[in-house]
């Protein structure tokens, strides 16, 4: 998959050893995502032996795309680090659109089996996360909350967008006081994004933290981007059973995470010169 910089089979043809025909590798390679040895908990425990000691901000997100007409869509629960976000869960969901809370406390609850919430800093998540069972769920299993929430919701009786609407750009304020949200007591903290957009988060940090640890949610779209396109096009996949999908899924993680340790290697050796536009 690294030498490839692809998922297809065609082209992981190409880069298998040996002398075999085209089509013999190509067998080889769908017995790969079939092999009922590939479990979830095998994936998660070698990431989890990847990992440093101490706290973790954890960030949950969805990936999808379509293969055909097929809806091919994941839900992802890594942990932030150098950057981006390790997946270290997933699930394939049997529909698109988004996730339902009874999917994402499976997913939590996998994780917390390996993964005691004493090691969590807590978990950011955009809008689509929201919701009063999935809220109480986490306050219940000991897990601080930086979440954004809608300009529509609800807060005490007035909506998001009547409390903050007259915020400005690069301006960040909360309520005087925490507040009921989905039926949760928790502080709101919002601005407004360089592109005009209201951003509220409901939180269980304070004001300074809150931005700090929500910033980092960004860093699972650069995981997604580096496991599609930009990286190891799992696009192309013709693979959609949801058990071969998670199990591809796995694999592709570990040739990502592979090349993200030896980035973080190579940046300690030889710094990457920053430019003077900053990036």
């Amino acid at each position: 998959m690294v030498t490839a910089r692809s998922v297809n089979q065609s082209d992981l043809c190409a880069h298998l050893p040996g002398a075999s025909s085209l089509d013999a590798k190509k067998r080889r390679v769908e017995r790969g995502c079939r092999d009922p040895q590939l479990t979830g908990p095998v994936f998660l425990a070698f990431l989890l032996a990847l990992l440093p000691p101490g706290k973790l901000l954890l960030s949950m997100d969805r990936t999808t795309w379509e293969r055909g007409e097929s809806p091919l869509n994941l839900l992802v629960l890594g942990v932030v680090l150098h950057g981006y976000t390790v997946p270290l869960v997933w699930t394939a969901l049997d529909h698109d659109g988004n996730s339902g809370t009874v999917r994402r406390i499976q997913l939590v609850s996998r994780l917390l089996k390996a993964l005691p919430a004493g090691r969590w800093k807590g978990l950011v998540a955009d809008r689509e996360f929201i919701g009063g069972e999935w809220f109480r769920f986490l306050r219940r299993k000991g897990i601080k909350r930086a979440i954004r929430i809608r300009k529509n919701a609800v807060v005490d009786e007035l909506r998001v967008d009547t409390w903050f609407g007259d915020l400005q750009v690069g301006e960040v304020r909360c309520l005087a006081e925490r507040a009921n949200v989905y039926g949760e007591v928790m502080q709101v903290v919002a601005t407004r994004s360089p592109a005009g957009d209201l951003v509220a988060i409901a939180t269980d940090f304070s004001v300074w933290d809150t931005c700090m640890l929500y910033r980092a949610r960004w860093s699972v779209e650069c995981t997604f981007a580096s496991l599609k396109v930009r990286g190891f096009d799992v696009e192309r996949t013709g693979i959609t059973h949801p058990d071969r999908l998670e199990r591809l899924f796995g694999l592709v993680v570990l040739a990502w995470i592979s090349c993200l340790r030896v980035g973080v290697w190579l940046q300690a050796q030889v710094p990457v010169k920053v430019k003077a536009n900053g990036r």
